[in-house]
């Protein structure tokens, strides 16, 4: 699925993900960055909030904590390291990786 073309990087998007895509097989991997991925995001938007309602701050630490340590387990299981330690550009396709499992 096509996300029509777009550059990021100076590389079309999809070449990015499909690169991501291949340290990603194993289904338990999958399913830790398809909880990880989206609750990483929800810690990141929380965070900033925090500094008006400090609960927000709290569960925006613990969602985004919770969020790595399933990526990191997810590795585990697959046997290879986040594709981040080798370029970290990797660490803004792994959004559009998951909205991409999400639309199939």
């Amino acid at each position: 699925m096509s996300m029509g073309n777009k550059q990021i990087f100076g590389r079309d998007v999809d070449e990015w993900i499909d690169e991501y895509a291949l340290s990603h097989q194993n289904r338990l991997n999958q399913f830790c960055h398809t909880i990880g991925i989206p609750s990483i995001v929800i810690g990141l938007l929380l965070l900033p909030i925090g500094f008006f309602w400090p609960w927000c701050l709290y569960a925006g630490a613990t969602f985004f904590v919770l969020g790595w340590v399933f990526q990191f387990v997810g590795h585990a299981f697959e046997g290879k390291p986040p594709e981040f330690f080798k370029d970290w550009r990797f660490l803004f396709i792994g959004l559009r990786w998951w909205i991409r499992k999400i639309k199939r």
